[in-house]
């Protein structure tokens, strides 16, 4: 019997409902090969929804992604929307998205794909073989901290406050996912911190040194944010799972994104302890190739690939889809963003056609 899964889509801005038209006809030929069943049901987030409704996340669309299994995010934002005042601007949709569903823990890998190895700015060398897991803390920390604000002095001069903040529960609660995450991987985890500076960042350090005693097959390292964010460029290959917070996170994760050579290729996943996850491309909306049949659709087919394995427990179906992708790509396919000499450009739905023809081979 077929396993049925409720998927609500947010197609959002920009790109985003090209992308997500290709990853949908994709996931419909996935679920036949491993008979499951996919209810898809769409709604509003981000600048589509300001438009529509004047809020960047309705309630409707809270309420639809709570009552699902997994969510599907393809883009958010533009210059359209960048005027707003912060909490009705399309990336607040995001963070409210994210707090309504109490995703923890986003999961960003950099993964060297073989074919595009040559993207890459740095050599050949440093950058064959990198398989990296970015686990960044993503509700707490300086983005959430309080007080924050602008505050006037007593002497009338401006001061701006953020407060990086977290409490040994937030701690334990990410170490956790790493820590399970490295285990599925190379057993190879990097706590990264700024112990020798910040308050916080020595609680950080106390908590996983003590987590570590519970996973005796988890090698455990700490590191700096200074000194990784210069290892990730040196000598990337050292590094399998990365544990560290939200300020940090967001920062080396672009990072190790770019060591790909192409931010087009890149899933993310977004968890909580419990509930849908989010599975969302780390690259942008694009407005300014929005329509045009040029966006690379990989990372949202990748991203889905990470909903299959991550939300749905369907490991072999994800194996299926990234195996598929890696075809495409040997088969000389590219979008523009990832074109190079002596390879085929393709527009984005052309890119899903030749990708559904290998699956269905």
């Amino acid at each position: 019997m077929a396993q049925q899964y409720r998927i609500t889509l947010l197609p959002g801005d920009g790109i985003g409902p090209e992308i997500m038209a290709v990853a949908v006809d994709v996931l419909k030929v996935v679920g036949k090969k491993f008979d499951i069943q996919f209810e898809f049901q769409e709604a509003l987030v981000g600048g589509a929804a300001i438009d529509a409704t004047g809020e960047p996340l309705p309630a409707a669309t809270l309420d639809i992604c709570r009552n699902s299994d997994a969510v599907l995010l393809a883009a958010i934002g533009g210059y359209k929307w960048d005027s707003l005042p912060s909490h009705l601007r399309p990336e607040a949709g995001l963070l409210r998205l994210r707090a309504g569903l109490e995703l923890f823990a986003n999961l960003r890998p950099a993964k060297i794909l073989p074919q595009l190895i040559d993207a890459s700015t740095l050599k050949r060398e440093v950058v064959e073989g990198v398989d990296i897991m970015v686990v960044r803390e993503l509700t707490g920390g300086i983005y959430f901290g309080k007080p924050k604000g602008i505050f006037e002095t007593e002497t009338g001069e401006k001061r701006g406050v953020n407060t990086m903040a977290y409490t040994e529960s937030e701690i334990e609660r990410i170490g956790r996912v790493a820590f399970e995450t490295a285990r599925k991987r190379q057993g190879k985890l990097c706590s990264i911190d700024k112990a020798n500076v910040l308050e916080v960042s020595q609680l950080w350090r106390d908590r996983m040194t003590k987590l570590a005693t519970e996973y005796p097959d988890v090698e455990l390292t700490h590191m700096y944010v200074d000194n990784a964010a210069m290892q990730l460029l040196r000598t990337p290959k050292q590094f399998d799972t990365i544990v560290t917070g939200n300020l940090f996170g967001d920062i080396l994760s672009d990072a190790a994104a770019m060591l790909t050579g192409s931010i087009g290729m890149l899933p993310s996943a977004s968890l909580g302890a419990s509930g849908p996850g989010v599975f969302e491309p780390v690259h942008g909306s694009a407005p300014d190739i929005a329509g045009l049949d040029k966006a690379n659709p990989l990372a949202q087919v990748l991203s889905a690939a990470m909903m299959l394995r991550y939300g749905l427990n369907q490991g072999a179906a994800a194996d299926f889809l990234e195996k598929g992708v890696l075809q495409v790509l040997q088969s000389g396919a590219r979008t523009g963003d990832i074109m190079s000499p002596g390879m085929q450009l393709l527009g984005c739905r052309a890119m899903g056609e030749t990708l559904i023809k290998i699956l269905e081979e």
